[in-house]
């Protein structure tokens, strides 16, 4: 089976161009392949990032495409590291959206570029968490530690078209930016009527029915579960279960005939 890529990795035609994709959440583990019961490599994790842009020459030219929820923190801030000290030219386009981390990995590029109708969400770190009230109140401290390392990264790139205070209202409202709100607040340089047709981007295999190889792996998945179920009915059905036993309503009971004897 070859996996859906949700970070993928394009040289582009023209020499020295590279297409990057970060089309999904942000994650550490990818998902579960249901036909080999094993976890996938994830494709949006910093480990993965940090394979492909040590494929990438310094002197290269690089394209990121984002259309993302955003996802784990960790693993966002260090891919937007990667990308800061990658000396290749890096350009950044939101395609649909730009949520949580997918909006600061976006502030590790030389030009940042939002096409129409897309958004942008910037806001606070939240975690789940269990323990006693001094856990709790730690955990809160620490939040609040993060989010100031957090917001310097976006006040760096805005180059002082939004103040501290603006940018901490922004994420405690949570509230959905469009392109030219990014603008006017600095988090990106350009809103692009038409995005780049040239994308590096590979067509889907499919099979002379049009379907896709995911979808038959699946398919091939579903069908292997359902024979499985079959064959253990057919198992079960077939086992000799003995009958409980159990006392002839009309069989005396051993106790009761020996006491009788016994007082005669």
């Amino acid at each position: 089976m070859k996996p859906q890529m949700m970070m993928k990795f394009e040289p582009h035609q023209e020499k020295n161009v590279f297409d990057l994709f970060i089309y999904d959440t942000v994650t550490r583990e990818g998902k579960f392949d249901w036909s080999s019961w094993t976890m996938l490599e994830s494709k949006t994790s910093a480990q993965y990032f940090s394979n492909v842009l040590a494929q990438i020459p310094d002197n290269a030219e690089m394209r990121l495409f984002i259309n993302s929820n955003g996802g784990m923190v960790s693993e966002g801030v260090a891919i937007y590291n990667q990308l800061k000290r990658h000396p290749a030219q890096k350009t950044g386009y939101v395609d649909g959206c730009a949520y949580s981390v997918a909006s600061l990995i976006l502030q590790a590029c030389d030009k940042r570029i939002m096409g129409l109708g897309t958004s942008m969400l910037v806001h606070n770190m939240w975690v789940s968490i269990d323990g006693n009230a001094a856990m709790l109140r730690k955990m809160a401290d620490d939040l609040d530690n993060w989010m100031v390392a957090n917001r310097k990264v976006y006040l760096e790139r805005c180059a002082g078209k939004i103040t501290e205070e603006q940018l901490t209202e922004l994420m405690d409202e949570e509230k959905i930016l469009n392109p030219d709100d990014c603008l006017a607040y600095g988090f990106i340089d350009e809103i692009a009527e038409n995005m780049p047709e040239d994308i590096g981007i590979e067509q889907k295999e499919t099979n002379q029915d049009g379907v896709a190889p995911e979808q038959i792996a699946l398919i091939q998945s579903m069908q292997q579960f359902i024979d499985i179920r079959q064959s253990l009915l057919n198992n079960i059905q077939q086992m000799d279960v003995p009958e409980p036993n159990r006392t002839p309503k009309n069989k005396a009971n051993p106790c009761v005939a020996f006491f009788d004897h016994l007082f005669k």
